[in-house]
Formats: C-alpha cells, structure tokens, sequence
C-alpha cells in the first residue's frame, strides 16, 4: 500500500506556523514517523530534535517543488510496488511511505507493530544537491530501485516462511525493527546477505540501470570494489558469524571513518559489505530464484557460493 505524506508536508510548508504544523503532522503519523527518526536520525524526545525540525521546516525546497511539478512521483512508487509486489511474492501486509526525511538516509525499511514498512525520502530524488536539506541529487529514475531494495528486507523480516535471524530479531522485539538492537545481534553474515538479496532485488524488480546505480555507489568507487573483492573476503571472514554494532557500521555504513574501517592492516572501501552481500548470494539467488532466496537462511548461501566459486576456478 503506498502512503503518500508529501501533500502533508508542503501543507505544513505552507503553515503560518510550521514548527505548530510540523508537531501536528509528526503526531498523525507518530508510530511510524517516531520510528523512523529512533532508527535513522535521534530520538524525537531528544534535546536535539527541535534543532533538526527547526532546521527540516527552514530548508530550500525549490528543488523539491519543482520535481513534483515535473515528475509524478507517485506513479513511480505503484509501478515499483507493483513488479516488486509480484516478483518478491509479498505475503504479508506491507506499506510504501513517500515522505521527506531529514537528512538521514534516501531510504530505509521498518517493520513497526509486525507490519513492514519501506520509505523512501524524496528529497534525495530531486536531481539537484541541496546541502540545506542535504539532498543527494539523485535523478528521481532511481527511486524504484530503492524502493525494491527496502520491499525486499521487509520481506525477509516478516514472511511467515522466511529463515532469517532478522525475523526472529524483530519478534523477539514485539514486531518492531530496531537497528541498533539488530546490528548489535545479528552476525555479519546475516547483514551482509541481507543487503546483497536487496540488491539483487532491486535489479530484477527495476532491470536496466549500471550495475553501480543499484549499489548506490559512483562508477569508480564500483571498479575499487571488484578490484578489491579478494580482500574484502579475507577482511570479513573470521567475523561473519560473529556479531557487533562495530561490525555492521565497518562494512555497511557511510561516512565512517578510515580508522573504523581498517582490517587486515588495510582500509575498507566503504559500504564494501554492500559488494560483498551481493556476491555472496549471487550462486543460491540463480539456483533458487529470488524470492526463494529472498526466504533462506543465512547459511544457506554459503554452500552454493563455495560450490559456484570451486566450479570458477577449476
């Protein structure tokens, strides 16, 4: 089902007093906005929060305004829900939220009271950078494919047959996603192969693009990747079964720093896990189909990438 809440902000936009508009709307949309701001920004109840809301409401959004007249956004996210709705074989009730963020993430997923949740930001989408509400300028084309990448992860989390830890993650926490609380339980290879079906995910769903654009990664920093695919094995190897917050953010997040990112004596490129998922689960995804693959458990992949790579290198 997708919720758009983007007539509801430029409503606020258009308030004669916005901060007033902006904790109205927060609160018709709390479960999931609240939500999304403990998992992807700061707590709502944090101090800092009216900095970041004063700063949301404040912001340049021509560039926003002038994708909406030009591009129908909606039209986009339902043509993506519905190819990903078949091709995933969604079986559980799942929202798509069109919203503006702030700041955090292009996109994200959620799974909030056992329902699963993916959102995409659009403010990411606009085509323009615009550092006063820190708009990547991706070209809005993209949107569909992150869109499928966070359908996927719902999925992995919340279909009845999927063998994900993740899943017995977010029950074990009353049907609520939590990434800290995840990333600090699940192994790294759960992570990892989390990411890479995403990927895969969206290049079945929305087929077409440079394979770098599905990674969200720059032409260049793609090649760095493939040159590097021996060495990001090797750096991984001894922790995919072992969990952390530290092993999540080392090779799943950006923007952290060389020393964060440094094994076996060299830096990881960042976000490598992203890379490496995707191989991973490449040999059990053709073996099985995706939203087979998209259900099995973490261990499974290992098997058929060891069998795919001996088969390699024969």
């Amino acid at each position: 089902m997708l919720i758009n809440l983007l007539p509801e902000f430029l409503e606020v936009l258009g308030s004669a007093n916005r901060e007033a508009a902006y904790h109205k709307y927060l609160d018709a949309h709390r479960a999931v906005l609240a939500a999304y701001w403990s998992n992807y920004v700061i707590d709502l109840e944090s101090p800092h929060a009216a900095d970041v809301i004063a700063a949301t409401i404040r912001a340049d959004r021509s560039d926003l305004k002038s994708l909406l007249q030009s591009v129908r956004v909606s039209s986009l996210a339902e043509d993506a829900i519905a190819r990903a709705t078949e091709l995933l074989r969604v079986d559980q009730p799942t929202d798509v939220y069109l919203m503006i963020g702030v700041g955090a993430a292009n996109a994200g997923e959620l799974v909030v009271g056992g329902r699963g949740i993916a959102f995409v930001c659009v403010e990411h989408f606009t085509g323009r950078v615009n550092p006063t509400t820190y708009g990547l300028g991706l070209s809005p084309d993209l949107l569909p494919i992150w869109i499928a990448h966070e359908l996927a992860h719902t999925v992995r989390y919340t279909s009845p047959v999927s063998q994900s830890d993740l899943l017995r993650l977010v029950s074990n926490n009353g049907g609520y996603y939590d990434y800290w609380m995840t990333a600090s339980r699940g192994t790294l290879r759960e992570h990892l192969v989390n990411e890479g079906l995403a990927v895969h995910a969206a290049r079945q769903v929305v087929p077409g693009f440079d394979l770098s654009d599905y990674f969200g990664y720059p032409k260049r920093h793609f090649q760095r990747m493939r040159e590097l695919e021996a060495f990001i094995r090797r750096a991984a190897h001894h922790d995919l079964d072992r969990a952390g917050i530290g092993l999540r953010l080392r090779f799943l997040s950006g923007g952290m720093s060389p020393s964060s990112r440094l094994a076996l004596g060299r830096v990881l490129p960042e976000r490598a896990g992203y890379y490496l998922g995707y191989r991973m689960v490449e040999a059990l995804v053709a073996e099985r189909g995706l939203s087979a693959a998209l259900r099995a458990s973490a261990l499974e992949f290992e098997a058929a990438d060891d069998a795919a790579r001996d088969m390699r290198t024969a």
